[in-house]
């Protein structure tokens, strides 16, 4: 089942993180079709918004892979029906 998905994280002392959240997105970059950073250094702190379209196991294994790095909080919403392909 194809989807639509937005990954939302925020990746605290992005410094440590980041480097291991971008290598996890370049593996999976086929299902990303936009990508928003906002950095907020005052905080040492990023938001990062991923849109995806791709088959909802591959959402559910990004998700859970970027979930597992040390500082990073993700919540994903994804569409409730297919996805054109």
């Amino acid at each position: 089942m194809r989807r639509i998905a937005i990954i939302g994280a925020i990746l605290e002392n992005p410094g440590e993180s980041q480097r291991d959240f971008n290598a996890l997105v370049s593996q999976y970059r086929g299902l990303v079709k936009g990508r928003m950073g906002i950095p907020f250094d005052e905080e040492d702190t990023a938001v990062i918004a991923l849109t995806l379209q791709g088959e909802l196991d591959d959402i559910n294994a990004l998700t859970g892979k970027l979930g597992s790095l040390p500082r990073v909080t993700v919540k994903t919403a994804i569409s409730l029906r297919d996805a054109k392909a």
